[in-house]
């Protein structure tokens, strides 16, 4: 005879396939489109299965909160949320590291040439 039980649904675990309850709060699907052709970058199928696509978003979803949950406990001393609070966190993976820094730095250049076309723009209709 077999004497197995069936156990109580369990809440999900931090570290579980189950996506947290929180999860079930916010919009489904929000980054479908972009996560989509991401995964068709990384070598998917063009139009990947919804399913995975939803997996997918809820892996990243819990990454990101994650993130911004430890970046908010390190920035409670000074009450602040800071770029260099996300940099720390990832401090000891080098190529999430060395891609942030190229992205904050290309943001930066991107900022000043805005400015600076305004800046010529502004000189332009003073001009006429």
């Amino acid at each position: 005879m077999n004497n197995t039980t069936a156990a109580p649904p369990s809440k999900a675990r931090p570290h579980s396939s189950q996506p947290p309850e929180t999860s079930s709060k916010r919009k489904r699907g929000m980054f479908q489109k972009e996560l989509q052709h991401m995964m068709y970058g990384f070598g998917d199928d063009q139009n990947p299965l919804p399913e995975t696509v939803a997996l997918v978003e809820d892996i990243v979803m819990e990454y990101v909160t994650d993130m911004v949950h430890k970046a908010q406990d390190l920035a409670s001393k000074r009450g602040k949320l800071l770029t260099e609070d996300f940099l720390f966190l990832i401090r000891k993976d080098l190529p999430k590291l060395n891609r942030c820094s190229e992205l904050l730095s290309m943001n930066e250049e991107l900022k000043q040439a805005r400015k600076a076309f305004e800046v010529d723009e502004d000189k332009l209709a003073l001009g006429d």
